[in-house]
Parts: structure tokens; C-alpha cells; sequence
């Protein structure tokens, strides 16, 4: 994932959007949109292509729209699009945000009742003009208005992914001045944390007046906050606040402990501190006057009589007791991982072909590699039907004899799990798959105990090997669906089906507390990319972060074991 490919992929975006509520021309919005799904799936940065003078080599890039995207990266300006936002006055990022809310709907409201954004939308939600619109009853209402809480939620948080993109240009930048001696990233981006509020940036060094400067100087810098000597804080184009803070050597560990956190946590360390007649702070670890340690985080836990937390885990959820009696697990590394088991091809939505998808992973040198494309009633991702899919199984048993890639191709399918809990591919095709990934894409507003059953019936079909994005989220987008995950862990341990941490930085499905409560089940994990491009497959890094902050080992993971050991341990 690209900071300015989603820039200008969301510039495109807006634009097609506006063309599509104006309603002048059907088909110029279409080019918009086509060409921002190009470049969100561009698997380099945008800015290089334009380089190069090679964007209408992408597909989906003509002459018009490199026009606009290179004007964008010169000077940040898009003239169209200033031209769209006066004719048509509409917030439309926001409201388009919400689920459920498409350009005709938002075109209804506005001409309507004059909605242009989140607030005039909540009004008219609450004083029941909305429900009067044609189309939009009570439980629509409703819905719009748990989507305008989630997109608030958004406009103050940043994925992860995001924000480590944004992050590692600014450490970048820093560490390359000659006075930098130290520098990291703390907060709850150092804690893996799904989604982050801001960045916080701790750095030791020499010339801090060069370091502010060259800080608050960024190009990606929209507005300095504050600017000190010892801390300064600005606001990127992207809307993440980042604080910037100097931090002396003797007292670097104990800050980054502490501008770590989470607070739950450093609170019970000062609190073990205070009972050993210590103080603990984020200038070091303190027997009255003396001070006992600083410069290294490790020895600030050695000192507190604990082994080193690693940060994914600070959460105060018993981790500080592990530490204490040397209890603490042997988390899941990423050069653990020997394959992936979700992933997708141009045969349903993905970008890439199959060779393509194979060849990235053969980079990766992973052991086995699963295609699993969608099937028939995931209509709007071209999913394929029986047929269909019987050519791709003949398809990967060719690719797998021909020799010419190390791996095991593994043959499997990303299974629609129907309203009546059966699956849309029949049992003596799904037979013939190595991997069945049965997931839910659609009714994901059925009641809790609908969709409960309606899962556990999928997962006592003997031929389903993995649940796909167990609750359906999507962060700052869309909630989990209501469901019974004990009653679904219960019936997956009896049928042996694994539990997937789908690893898509908008997903992280399952999320911490429902990783270790599946571990405690007696479910192993499948970290998954579920990737629908080449790039994509880079996602399996955000699947570990999760994993670690789920406490899970290299043992509750099913995909780093040999290919031997898998196929006989998802035996069914």
C-alpha cells in the first residue's frame, strides 16, 4: 500500500463519484473509477510511473486521466475536480463512506432535503425526514446512522498500514541527518495496533534545532501544530497528527517505554515499581535521587524483575504477569509463514493472473501456495460456477506437473456460504479442492442467532477446511456482523475447521481477544493474505503484527507448518 497511490486513486474516486450525481454522462464516470481501481492495485509508486512518463502504460490510464494524475503529483492541485466541488457542493467522500450509501442515494438527499455531508445527514436521520425518502424505511435510518458513527470514527483514526507508510518516510528523512543517533516509533503504531490516532516519533540527537526544522519541513507536512525544542507536532495532508520528541540517551529506553504504552499497562509497571520502593517515569527507572536505569528498555522490565514484553502485547491482558513468572509465549515471527492460503486471481476479481500470483510467491519462497478465487454467487467479483471451476482444477494439476515452479500449487475456493448455511458449489466439486475457504459475503444484517446458524450449518460440511473473515469487518468502514463466535469455534473444533485471520490491513479478521479465545478453543489459525493482487501478498505482514497481538505461537498457526504436516493435519 502507497500513501500517493491512494491519494490519487481517491482524487479519481471523488471525481467519478461527482460525475455520477451530476447524472450528465453514464459512461465518463465509468474511466474515473476504472482508473482508480488501477492505481489503488498499482503494485509500485505512482510517482515513479509518472517518472518514467509510462501512466497510460497502466490499464484503465488514458491520456486524460495521466493529464490529471501528474498534475496532481507537481503541484497538488486538480482543477477538474475544484470545478466538480463548486458545481456540485457535496462531501461526497464522507456520505459515500457509509455503507449502503451510493451515488443515487446521495444524489435523492440532496436534491431532496440539501444533505451534503455527515453533519445535515445526521439531522435529517434524527428528525425522521430521512425515512420519508423513497427507499430509505426505519431500518435503513438506522443504518445510516451506525455508518455516520464508524466514518467519524475513520476521520480521527488511520489504518495501521497507512500509518507506518507515513511513519517510515519520516524516519526515513530524520535518520539521514548526521546528529541522529537513535530514532523510533513508539505509541500504538509500535503496539500493532489496528488503527492509530497518531504517530509518535522519539528521536535522539545532537542538533535539535536541525532536526525540528528539517521535521516541520516535510513535504507531507498540511499544518505545524507546535514547534519546540524538545517536541514538536504537525498535521500531514493525510490528516495524521504526528508528534515529534528529542530524547536524551540516558534516558531513551525508558521512553520509548513509556511513549509505548498502553497506559493500562504502564500504569501497573509504575505501580510494581512504587511496591519495590522505585519510581518509574519517562526519564528512567528511579531509587530516590539515583537513577537505576534509562537508556535500555529491556533493562527497565529486567530491573522491575520481569523478561522484556514485546510491545504487541501491552495491553494489560496478563501479560505483565507472564512476564513476571517467565510465562510469556514464543510469538509468531514472519519467517515462520511457508504459504498462503487465500488468495485470488484475474479468474474472479484479483488483478493478476495465476502464473503472476505464483511467480510473486516463489519470490517469497514459500513451500504451497493457494488460488482460491470466488465462486458463483459472488456475482459482482465474476465468481466462478462449476465449470468455471473445474478448468482451474485441471488448470493447477497442469501448472503443478509441468515443473516449473518449486512450490505445491494448492487447488482450492473462496466458497459462498448461502442464506439456508449451504454452500453455492456442489460436494463432489469441493472434493476435489485442497483448501475450501467458506466465507460469508452477503445478508450480513441477519440477526445473531440467523447468522450464527447459518454459519455453524456451513461448517459441518465435510468438505470446508477454513472460515473465511470470521465477523466481516471492515475497520473504519464497517462493523463486525452479530454472531455467536464461542457456538462457531464449538462446532469448527468438532469438524476440524480453521479459524482465518484474514491479514488485509482493513481487515484483521479476527482481531486480538478473538485469536486467543479461539487458541483457548482448541483452533489452530490460518494467517491468510487474501490477496487480490500481487502486491497484496506484502499483506502478510499486518497478518503476523495481529497474530502477535492475539499472543499466538508458531504452533497455533496452521500455514507454518510443512506442506506434509498441513495436508494431514486439515485432514478431514
Amino acid at each position: 500500500m502507497l500513501s500517493k497511490n491512494a491519494e490519487v486513486a481517491q482524487v479519481l474516486e471523488e471525481i467519478g463519484l461527482l460525475l455520477d450525481i451530476e447524472g450528465k454522462d453514464r459512461f465518463r464516470p465509468l474511466a474515473y473509477h476504472r482508473g482508480a481501481r488501477a492505481i489503488k492495485s498499482l503494485g509500485e509508486d505512482v510517482v515513479e510511473v509518472a517518472r518514467r512518463n509510462e501512466l497510460t502504460k497502466i490499464p484503465g490510464i488514458g491520456k486524460g486521466l495521466a493529464k490529471i494524475i501528474t498534475n496532481y503529483i507537481e503541484t497538488g492541485q486538480v482543477p477538474k475536480l475544484d470545478e466538480l466541488r463548486t458545481r456540485v457542493p457535496i462531501k461526497v467522500m464522507e456520505l459515500m463512506a457509509i455503507r449502503g450509501v451510493g451515488p443515487r442515494t446521495v444524489k435523492l438527499m440532496y436534491d431532496k432535503l440539501g444533505i451534503t455531508d455527515l453533519e445535515s445527514l445526521e439531522r435529517a436521520a434524527s428528525d425522521g425526514s430521512l425515512s420519508q425518502l423513497p427507499g430509505l424505511g426505519d431500518r435503513s435510518v438506522k443504518q445510516i446512522l451506525q455508518g455516520i458513527e464508524l466514518v467519524r470514527q475513520g476521520l480521527e483514526r488511520t489504518l495501521l498500514a497507512d500509518a507506518l507508510i507515513e511513519a517510515e518516510k519520516i524516519v526515513s528523512a530524520l535518520r539521514a541527518l548526521p546528529s541522529v543517533r537513535q530514532i523510533e516509533v513508539a505509541g500504538s503504531a509500535r503496539r500493532r495496533r489496528e488503527t492509530v490516532g497518531d504517530l509518535d516519533i522519539l528521536v535522539n540527537a545532537s542538533d535539535t534545532e536541525t532536526i525540528m526544522g528539517t521535521f516541520v519541513g516535510l513535504e507531507s507536512v498540511a499544518e505545524v501544530l507546535a514547534r519546540g525544542t524538545t517536541k514538536s507536532s504537525v498535521r500531514l495532508t493525510s490528516n495524521l497528527q504526528i508528534d515529534l520528541r528529542v530524547i536524551p540517551a540516558e534516558s531513551f529506553g525508558a521512553g520509548l517505554q513509556y511513549f509505548t504504552g498502553s497506559v493500562d499497562h504502564n500504569v501497573k509497571l509504575r505501580s510494581i515499581a512504587q511496591k519495590m520502593g522505585l519510581k518509574l517515569n519517562e526519564y528512567g527507572l528511579f531509587r530516590g535521587e539515583e537513577k537505576v536505569e534509562g537508556r535500555e528498555e529491556r533493562a527497565i522490565y529486567e530491573s522491575l524483575g520481569m523478561t522484556w514484553v514485546p510491545p504487541e502485547l501491552r495491553e494489560d491482558r496478563g501479560e505483565i504477569e507472564a512476564a513476571q513468572d517467565g510465562t510469556l509465549p514464543d510469538l509468531i515471527t514472519p519467517d515462520a509463514v511457508r504459504g498462503d492460503l487465500h488468495t485470488h486471481t484475474d479468474q474472479s476479481d484479483g488483478r493478476n493472473t495465476i502464473e503472476e500470483m505464483i511467480d510473486a510467491a516463489q519470490e517469497r519462497e514459500y513451500e504451497y501456495f493457494c488460488i482460491s478465487d470466488h465462486t458463483k454467487s459472488l456475482t459482482i467479483a465474476n465468481g466462478m460456477d462449476e465449470e468455471r471451476l473445474e478448468a482451474r482444477i485441471n488448470e493447477i494439476d497442469r501448472l503443478n506437473e509441468s515443473g516449473r515452479w518449486k512450490m505445491r500449487i494448492l487447488k482450492g475456493a473462496e466458497v459462498d456460504i448461502l442464506q439456508d448455511g449451504e454452500l453455492d458449489i456442489s460436494d463432489d466439486l469441493l472434493s476435489r479442492l485442497d483448501i475450501v475457504t467458506a466465507s460469508i459475503h452477503s445478508r450480513m444484517n441477519d440477526s445473531k442467532r440467523v447468522m450464527t446458524e447459518r454459519v455453524c450449518h456451513a461448517l459441518e460440511n465435510k468438505f470446508v477446511h477454513i472460515l473465511g473473515h470470521p465477523t466481516g469487518r471492515l475497520l473504519l468502514k464497517r462493523p463486525p456482523f452479530e454472531i455467536d463466535l464461542s457456538a462457531v469455534f464449538e462446532v469448527a473444533r468438532k469438524n476440524n475447521v480453521i479459524m482465518e485471520l484474514n491479514a488485509h490491513p482493513q481487515r484483521l479478521d479476527l482481531n486480538a481477544g478473538n485469536l486467543r479465545s479461539a487458541v483457548r478453543a482448541g483452533l489452530r489459525i490460518a494467517v491468510n493474505t487474501d490477496a487480490h493482487s500481487v502486491a497484496e501478498l506484502d499483506n502478510m505482514t499486518f497478518g503476523i503484527y495481529q497474530a502477535r497481538r492475539g499472543w499466538l505461537t508458531k504452533d497455533d498457526i496452521i500455514n507454518t507448518h510443512t506442506l506434509k504436516k498441513l495436508l494431514r493435519l486439515i485432514k478431514k
